[in-house]
Order: structure tokens, then sequence, then C-alpha cells
């Protein structure tokens, strides 16, 4: 199905919780000097305009990004995400929001490597436009992210971070995330691997954690972000969460201090909550 446009959640509360851990884990890859590749299953477009087209429809940045946007008393951790956006906004208003791709280009070294793979024809069209001036260290590719990963693992290195985040229109996008992670982990078992989720009504969302869980994995980190309770008509997102594999070891005391915030921040009524469980290898 190639109908889904991320540009109309950009900047809401799971892009929030996606990139603030996608900036901890880049952070975590660079504590080695050694280089590393940043593998992007579904890149999107790259880059968002806020205050027109998909994204200005529905507005749901309003109660994501903007309620942080000038904040003052935000975690260390989270106003690094924050500030992140804002190097993009140097006139200090809110117009526009990075996708995952560009939030990992504001952190690679000159060393590391980024594999982009965006199969939706128009925002594959818009990803190489909006990385046009880049140098090699960027490649991108209007494929399949599952079938191209695969072929990818292990890459040169040896490191590498791999983010999946399919639309999950499709439902059988979570039995896929499921076979693209049990067959990269035969292949590169050392990588860091975060999966992003929906929270939403139907069986398959909700499964899916615990899919993951039953993984041949000795560490993994489970954190989800609850905005509000379900609605009684079933439709709708009420949260995400984020599923790392071989996490490092700080993030969970980091989560730990973030996500109440967040909880108190981005929550819209008195069911919000999060969800932060581990295990270590």
């Amino acid at each position: 199905m190639l109908s889904y446009r991320h540009a109309f959640h950009t900047g809401n509360h799971a892009d929030v919780l996606k990139h603030f851990v996608e900036v901890q884990l880049l952070r975590y890859m660079e504590q080695k000097d050694k280089p590393f590749w940043y593998i992007d299953t579904h890149a999107g477009a790259g880059c968002y305009a806020l205050d027109s087209g998909y994204a200005a429809q529905n507005a749901e940045y309003e109660s994501g990004i903007a309620r942080l946007w000038e904040r003052g008393d935000m975690p260390a951790p989270l106003a690094e995400y924050v500030e992140l956006v804002k190097q993009l906004n140097p006139d200090g208003q809110l117009r526009l929001y990075p996708g995952s791709p560009l939030v990992a280009l504001g952190l690679l070294r000159e060393q590391d490597r980024m594999r982009l793979f965006e199969l939706h024809p128009s925002d594959s069209e818009i990803l190489q436009q909006n990385f046009a001036a880049q140098d090699a260290r960027v490649l991108i590719q209007a494929v399949d992210g599952f079938g191209a990963l695969k072929a990818l693992l292990p890459p040169p290195p040896r490191r590498a971070l791999v983010l999946i985040d399919p639309p999950y229109e499709d439902k059988q996008d979570y039995r896929r995330v499921v076979a693209a992670l049990r067959e990269g982990l035969k292949r590169f078992a050392s990588g860091v691997y975060a999966v992003w989720y929906p929270q939403l009504q139907r069986a398959e969302a909700r499964q899916l954690a615990e899919q993951l869980k039953q993984l041949p994995v000795k560490s993994w980190l489970h954190v989800a972000l609850s905005v509000c309770a379900p609605s009684e008509e079933g439709f709708g997102m009420h949260g995400s969460g984020m599923f790392v594999i071989n996490p490092p070891w700080i993030l969970h005391g980091m989560l730990q201090e973030v996500m109440p915030y967040l909880v108190k921040h981005l929550g819209r009524d008195e069911q919000a909550a999060f969800t932060l469980e581990c295990q270590e290898g």
C-alpha cells in the first residue's frame, strides 16, 4: 500500500518519542571512534513543512513538538532533541520538522554513513531533493526497506543503528517487522535495532512488543507513551512505542527521567501513561 503520507502526522507525540530515542541511540554510537552506519528502512521525505501542505491539515504537531518548543524546564536529553529541531528553524518559529534521516544527519560524523530507503514514489523523490547536497556518505534508494535491509547486513564497519518504522497501514507490516529482525539478527547479531510502532486497538499492534521480546536476543528495551485513553469507536492512535534491541545500558535510566515529563506535557487525559521495561544481557 502506497497511500500513507507521514506528513499528516509530522511532529506529533509519536515523532517526539521516536526522534528523542533516536538521538540518544546515535549519541551512544558516537562514543567510539570507529565508524558506523545509520540504516533507515522507511525514511519518508526527510523534512516537513508544518505551516503548509499535509502537516497543516491535521496540525498534529501542536500536541507534540509545539508543546515543548518554548519550555525551559526539560530534562537535558529531551532538550538536546528539541535543540536539533530548533537548528532547523533558526528564526525561532516552528515551521520545519526533521524526519528521522535529517535527525541522524545532524549527528553523523565524517566517517559514518547513511543508507535510506523509501518506497513511496512522491516521498522518495522529495527525500532525494532534500539530500541532494550531501556527499557520498548518504545513499538513497526507492525500494522496499524490508528487502533492502537483508542485503546490507552485516555492514562493512560491523557497527550500525537500524531504524525500522513502517506505516503499518498494511497489517502485514507487523509480521514483516518481526521477520526482518529475525533475519537481520542472524546476519548481524551485534547491531542496534530500533523499532517504532503505533498503539492502536488492532490486535497486531497490541501483540507486537510481546512478539519482539521472543526474538533470540540477550538485551532489549521497550518504552511506550500513551497520551490518552483508546477511543470508544476503536479508531485512531492513542500512543506509540519504541523497542530497542542491544540498547545502551544508560538508556533505561535516562527514560526513567524523561518519560514522566512527556506524560505530563504531552498527555491529553488522565489515562496518559508510559511503559518502560528491559531485559539485560
